[in-house]
């Protein structure tokens, strides 16, 4: 049954006639017969009835439309927590991030006066995973390549929150580490330390090789950055770490590399609807603030 049909049983009800139902309704008296007429073929029994010149309720009509005095009301209270919950600026935001963003964003994100309650958690995931993220959480800090395709802006909302050099990570001692930036063709003879496949960071890789016109000898599969710096500075092999959110220690150096784009896009994602919420506004304003803080 249409809710805007049981309000016009209920206002014939109230007002008493068909044209007093649609002044009311600002419609032509024409519409409220035939809106009447849709409603009583949902109806097993006659809702309406003919005394005299005037169309009054049956018994099963006054029933309906006390009952649709019902449902207004608990529509109205529903739309009315609806709007409690979207307004409630003290309401909990949950907040994935792979694991580098979270080192760098969930301390100062949790450090933050005046936010509402934020529940962290990590996920480390493949690039083509994180859209599918924001089924569960409020916000997902993903990152992307700096040439990989964007994320699929169809059904997520994407604010970007930084650009971050990839370094080739090496270890103190290297011979390499003396040099301010390094070549593909430079690095391609040496033992490497990889993501997993399908992680953003093995494009460059892939990059690398291309450029250099060999494949790359991959000897770790490491996600977890402390780790891949730790067998660096072991000197068991190079890798790539990110400028800005990784912590690599005394014992390794990052440097550039040149003539190829070796990059990442963090970004924040989330579901257009969410948005309306007061309580996530606050905090992504609040991760683009410690973003803009990071240096460059």
């Amino acid at each position: 049954m249409d809710l805007h049909h049981l309000r016009l049983l209920r206002e014939l009800g109230d007002r008493g006639s068909l044209a007093a139902v649609a002044r009311a309704m600002h419609i032509t008296p024409s519409a409220v017969s035939q809106q009447l007429r849709s409603l009583q073929r949902s109806a097993r029994v006659p809702l309406t009835e003919r005394r005299g010149r005037r169309l009054v309720l049956t018994e099963a009509g006054q029933a309906l439309a006390a009952a649709a005095i019902e449902v207004s009301t608990a529509l109205d209270r529903a739309g009315r927590a609806v709007d409690a919950y979207l307004d409630d600026p003290a309401a909990p935001v949950t907040v994935a991030a792979f694991h580098s963003a979270g080192l760098t964003y969930f301390g100062p994100l949790l450090g933050r006066a005046g936010l509402p309650p934020v529940r962290c958690a990590d996920e480390d995931v493949a690039q083509a995973d994180f859209p599918a993220l924001v089924a569960d959480y409020d916000l997902v800090l993903a990152h992307r390549l700096a040439h990989s395709p964007p994320w699929p802006a169809d059904r997520l909302t994407v604010v970007p929150l930084a650009y971050e050099p990839l370094n080739v990570a090496l270890p103190a001692g290297h011979r390499l580490a003396a040099r301010p930036s390094l070549s593909a063709a430079e690095v391609a003879g040496e033992p490497w330390i990889c993501v997993h496949e399908g992680f953003p960071l093995e494009g460059v890789l892939t990059a690398i090789a291309a450029a250099a016109g060999r494949p790359l000898e991959i000897v770790h599969r490491v996600n977890e950055f402390t780790v891949v710096a730790a067998i660096v500075a072991a000197g068991g092999g190079l890798a790539l770490l990110p400028a800005h959110t990784s912590r690599p220690g005394p014992g390794v150096v990052l440097r550039p590399l040149a003539g190829l784009p070796a990059g990442r896009h963090i970004d924040a994602l989330t579901r257009p609807e969410t948005l309306h919420r007061v309580a996530v506004r606050s905090v992504l304003g609040a991760l683009r603030e410690i973003a803009a803080a990071q240096p460059l």
